[in-house]
């Protein structure tokens, strides 16, 4: 296939519409849409932003579960200049109110409610414009009835009627390819997340590349059950396959027994997936009765044994891949016709335009095949964490190489084989957690003194988050009891598993009294 020519990706869903404008491009719970379909449905949604207000530069946060509407929103938002900052639907409202914040977003474009969670309550709570929220301006909704400084999502195709092509065009020519993007916030070793930004020519040159590695078509089909406001969702599997003229299939909400069925049905060929999801659909009942013969390639993240599990599901020539959000997904993936033990125990070699070293961590000196040490990145690269200057100062070193943090050691053919994460990020299911967030919440209850996090290695989830709690005197709570105090807090894959209570003097500590983290293992085990 010839890579695409556009570098914005306004520019990329035209180009596919004009090279394939009936062909299905997305499937969704609602409905199906051609890329012509898609394309006019984006322009129709962005005449409704702009009569609202929206305009370049603009920050538009987006909290919505896979459906077709996301996708929509993402291209209308971008082809007005603007940037898309996606929201996990798990947040909970002190980490909504953070993002929409941090990320100054002057719109937000949400559903009414999903999993239990009412957002509009949420955001009356929190009163737009108010000093809780003080940017933000506008707040459109999908479903739900009308309300007062609300505007309907359904409604905003009409809202725009009369805005004239000409204005949504001017502002598709005056983007640049360096513009950016999104914002993807995503967890870090401090205890807020960090905003990571990302610029269209990297989403499309890079995306494409990863879809290579899979020899992917327009015939391809990937059934998109990892969420789209996650990195490895809307920056990586929907561009891999976007530019390839693919087709997305959604699953609105991960559900073993219905993500089968759904392959089964839009005969999907593509997986992206993390361990626990590869877990839960290689165990579930009605795998051995439901046909998902169909599924090829893609990619994933995991041991070996995570690996050979989507094998088995039916993606024989899944990709293995590494990488972090601010290298644009991956910087480097295996190819889906290298051989299964090449796939199992590599992450494969770098990507074209990716420059991927392994460094002493100390010297910063470049190592020789088979030394194991940091994976530093150059290339396509976020052009840095949003408002954070310090951040960026410590992410990058004096040749412009990204520290990722993690170990690693390149083959002699070559490939990279990952080793570990040197920081104290936690990732469980897929998903990197930042241990101080969840102590600061902790340290909020009254009961607690101190409070350390960790992670510990676990079948299904790669690792479950470990809390061990040192209580003031004469505190009194139950394990039990802090689980529900984070739950009401934090997304809930951020709430420790396990809750060990210990008196000060167990702590391990080093000669300068600082707890040493990595000993707190003996008192969990």
């Amino acid at each position: 296939m010839e890579m695409p020519r556009s570098r914005t990706l306004p520019d990329l869903l035209d180009e596919m519409a004009s090279r394939h404008p009936d062909r299905e491009a997305v499937v969704g719970a609602n409905g199906r849409l051609t890329y012509g379909q898609w394309r006019a449905r984006a322009r129709d949604l962005a005449r409704g932003l702009h009569r609202l207000g929206v305009r370049r530069g603009d920050k538009v946060a987006l909290l919505m579960p896979n459906r077709t509407e996301w996708l929509i929103s993402d291209f209308a938002v971008t082809l007005l200049g603007a940037t898309l900052v996606p929201i996990s639907t798990w947040s909970r409202p002190r980490e909504l109110e953070y993002v929409l914040n941090h990320c100054d977003a002057s719109t937000l474009i949400t559903v009414d409610r999903f999993l239990g969670q009412d957002y509009l309550a949420t955001l009356g709570e929190m009163a737009p414009a108010s000093a809780r929220l003080p940017r933000l301006r506008r707040v459109v909704a999908l479903g739900g009835e009308h309300r007062p400084g609300l505007t309907r999502f359904e409604d905003l195709a009409e809202l725009g009627r009369d805005v004239a092509d000409a204005e949504i065009d001017a502002g598709q020519r005056a983007l640049m390819p360096e513009d950016v993007a999104y914002i993807l916030y995503t967890s870090g070793t401090t205890s807020t997340p960090k905003g990571v930004q990302l610029q269209h020519r990297g989403l499309i040159e890079n995306m494409w590349s990863i879809g290579e590695r899979q020899h992917l078509t327009a015939e391809d089909r990937m059934w998109m059950g990892i969420s789209l406001f996650w990195g490895f969702g809307c920056e990586n599997a929907l561009l891999a396959v976007m530019t390839h003229g693919g087709s997305v299939v959604l699953q609105e909400q991960f559900e073993a027994g219905e993500a089968l069925a759904l392959i089964e049905r839009e005969r999907c060929t593509v997986y992206y997936g993390t361990p626990n999801i590869a877990l839960a659909l290689w165990e579930h009942p009605d795998r051995a009765h439901r046909d998902v013969r169909s599924l090829r390639t893609g990619a994933a993240i995991g041991s070996p044994q995570a690996m050979r599990m989507v094998m088995e599901v039916g993606a024989r020539e899944i990709c293995n891949v590494y990488g972090l959000t601010e290298c644009y997904g991956n910087c480097t993936v295996t190819d889906a016709h290298d051989g299964v033990d090449v796939r199992l125990n590599t992450v494969g070699r770098p990507l074209p335009g990716m420059d991927v070293r392994v460094v002493d961590p100390e010297t910063r000196r470049e190592l020789p095949p088979g030394e194991v040490g940091e994976i530093v990145i150059r290339g396509y690269m976020t052009p840095g964490y949003y408002k954070d200057s310090e951040k960026n100062a410590e992410a990058f070193d004096a040749d412009g190489f990204f520290r990722s943090g993690d170990f690693g050691t390149f083959d002699d053919d070559g490939r990279l084989r990952f080793r570990g994460r040197l920081k104290e990020m936690v990732k469980t299911g897929g998903i990197n957690v930042a241990p101080l967030e969840v102590e600061e919440v902790l340290l909020g209850h009254p009961a607690v003194e101190q409070v350390y996090v960790i992670g510990l290695p676990d079948p299904r989830r790669e690792e479950v988050l470990a809390a061990v709690v040192v209580l003031k005197e004469g505190g009194d709570v139950s394990a039990e009891a802090l689980r529900v105090f984070c739950r009401e807090r934090l997304a809930g894959f951020k709430v420790p598993h396990v809750f060990r209570f210990a008196k000060r003097a167990e702590l391990p500590v080093t000669a300068t009294g600082k707890v040493r983290k990595v000993k707190l293992r003996d008192l969990l085990t």
